[in-house]
């Protein structure tokens, strides 16, 4: 007797089954942007912690695309300022926020659309779109970051730098670490992201 040949689901079944799997995607890495943020290391001279972060932001971006990658660091962010201890090195709270590295999680924010807008394009080869996506999603959190830590270390006269050493602390320091993070979004990127037709 022949085995009888699964059913295709119902479309309302089908959209169900497809919004679950949305919603797991956006937990999934607000999880891994969780995790990744409890490997931090404190970088000279402002002690702001070099961590996983944004490699876990680059590949929300690259999986879930701009809105669901969006609701994803949205939910982290929403996670630490109500007190879970998301933030690097286990941290928490609207002090974190307000705090000198609060430019840098409302990057992770911001730049879900670069990167994915990049990653999406057509007439490059993928892993140079990767690359430009990473490198510019990685530009769109320094560009929020080290303006917020110059603002925030400018408001008490003890604290007080420069812009240069602002963004020598906010920024330089952590160019290594970009580029590891930006070559490992690009491995594994080659094997999620779908390639563009030849």
């Amino acid at each position: 007797m022949p085995l009888a040949r699964p059913q295709p689901l119902a479309p309302d079944a089908a959209s169900r089954l497809a919004a679950e799997l949305r919603i797991v995607g956006v937990l999934l890495f607000t999880l891994f942007t969780s995790l990744s943020a409890q490997v931090a290391v404190p970088m000279p001279p402002f002690g702001v912690p070099q961590t996983l972060q944004t490699l876990a932001v680059v590949l929300a971006a690259l999986c879930l695309g701009p809105r669901l990658g969006v609701a994803s660091m949205v939910l982290y962010f929403i996670m630490g300022a109500v007190g879970a201890g998301v933030f690097a090195d286990g941290t928490a709270g609207i002090r974190v926020i307000l705090g000198q590295t609060g430019g840098y999680l409302l990057g992770f924010i911001a730049c879900q659309p670069v990167i994915t807008a990049i990653a999406r394009r057509t007439r490059s080869p993928l892993a140079l779109n990767l690359a430009l996506a990473s490198l510019a999603g990685h530009a769109v959190i320094f560009a929020l970051g080290v303006p917020w830590l110059y603002a925030v270390r400018n408001t008490d006269p003890a604290t007080a730098v420069t812009i240069r050493e602002a963004l020598f602390g906010g920024f330089v320091v952590f160019i290594p670490g970009t580029i590891i993070k930006t070559a490992l979004a690009v491995l594994i990127g080659l094997y999620i992201v779908p390639r563009k037709p030849r």
